[in-house]
């Protein structure tokens, strides 16, 4: 996983991890003979697919598809639904690579590694402290679907700081870990401070809230909104805004048969 978020990973680098994997081989396959790429002719191997869709593409399918399956040989407790949480993580990893492509983004390149992993720490509850998870659920159903404060008053710690602690743990780069730690409170990103116009953090605030609109969302922790999503362009992206999301409907459609 840490090979995979890097930034400079290469052709072959990327062609070996997924050739080593028979399963992770064949759905990339796939994915690239799919109506999303139109390619011509049949993609017949693994380094041909790297070669036509690239290695950002490649990479991120590789990426997503690897951290879904290793997700689900896990036993997760009531409430939680392994199935809504890879597909959540997958359109926000999606959505933010979409969005931070067309703005002059901080560390654009980890914007899908970012999406993936940014609720990573609510994984970490679930599984490590079914207890705790029980009482934040139990919170969630007296009073707001969510409220960050439940998982202070349980946990002393937020789920997005345990995401960024993991990730710190994995070797991910530095970018993502601060990314994901301010994804639900971006006006406290010390890339803000910076004078940084758009912090990565930012652009996972707007995926993660366009995800939740379209009604996916990860457990008892949240509740999924009525109607059409809604992505004011806050990020002043014009017409570039509904290339993006028309993008993101085409990519996210494709994947989803993988989870």
């Amino acid at each position: 996983m840490a090979s995979l978020a890097q930034e400079d990973v290469s052709f072959s680098k990327l062609a070996d991890l997924i050739e080593k994997d028979t399963v992770l081989a064949g759905n990339i396959l796939k994915l690239a003979n799919s109506a999303l790429y139109s390619l011509p002719g049949t993609v017949n191997s693994v380094r041909h697919a790297v070669s036509l869709l690239g290695v950002n593409k490649l990479r991120n399918a590789t990426l997503c598809m690897s951290v879904a399956r290793l997700w689900k040989q896990v036993k997760a407790p009531p409430g939680w639904s392994m199935a809504s949480f890879n597909l959540h993580s997958a359109g926000v990893a999606i959505l933010a690579d979409l969005l931070a492509q067309k703005l002059q983004c901080e560390y654009a390149e980890g914007a899908f590694a970012g999406g993936l992993f940014h609720d990573l720490g609510w994984l970490l509850v679930a599984l490590g402290c079914p207890d705790e998870f029980k009482q934040i659920a139990l919170l969630c159903k007296q009073g707001e679907p969510w409220a960050a404060e439940y998982e202070l008053q349980v946990l002393g710690v937020s789920h997005a700081e345990l995401s960024a602690d993991a990730l710190a743990s994995w070797n991910l780069p530095e970018q993502i870990q601060e990314a994901v730690r301010f994804h639900k409170t971006p006006e406290l990103d010390p890339a803000a401070a910076r004078g940084e116009r758009f912090p990565l953090s930012r652009v996972l605030n707007v995926a993660d809230q366009y995800l939740e609109g379209m009604g996916s969302t990860v457990s008892v922790y949240e509740t999924a909104r009525d109607g059409v999503p809604n992505l004011p362009d806050t990020l002043g992206l014009g017409i570039g805004l509904a290339v993006s999301l028309e993008e993101f409907e085409a990519e996210f459609n494709a994947i989803k048969p993988y989870f």
